[in-house]
């Protein structure tokens, strides 16, 4: 394989890259955009930021799929914990006006 062939491969690598952090990227401002409302409804309801018995059954069920998908399940907390602590900060936020 020349450098040529190489250079080709590695700007595909590349750009398939991009797109899927791209696709990423406007998944999480979805994901945001929603968990914003629930925020300001959990606000407007009082209730707490929080629902960690909600959470576990999220980072279960997620480690379940990261499995599955063959990604490291430690990997997918740590990332969604990084979420869901997020998360709690915007509906604190909401709560407090």
């Amino acid at each position: 394989m020349s450098n040529n062939d190489t250079d080709q491969q590695l700007a595909a690598f590349r750009r398939s890259i991009d797109n899927i952090d791209a696709a990423l990227i406007h998944m999480l401002a979805e994901r945001f955009r929603i968990t914003q409302a629930v925020g300001e409804y959990k606000a407007k309801v009082t209730l707490p930021p929080a629902d960690p018995d909600r959470e576990a059954r999220q980072v279960a069920r997620l480690r379940q799929l990261a499995e599955e998908a063959h990604l490291d399940p430690e990997f997918s907390e740590k990332f969604l914990r990084f979420i869901i602590d997020e998360v709690i900060r915007h509906h604190e936020k909401a709560r407090e006006g």
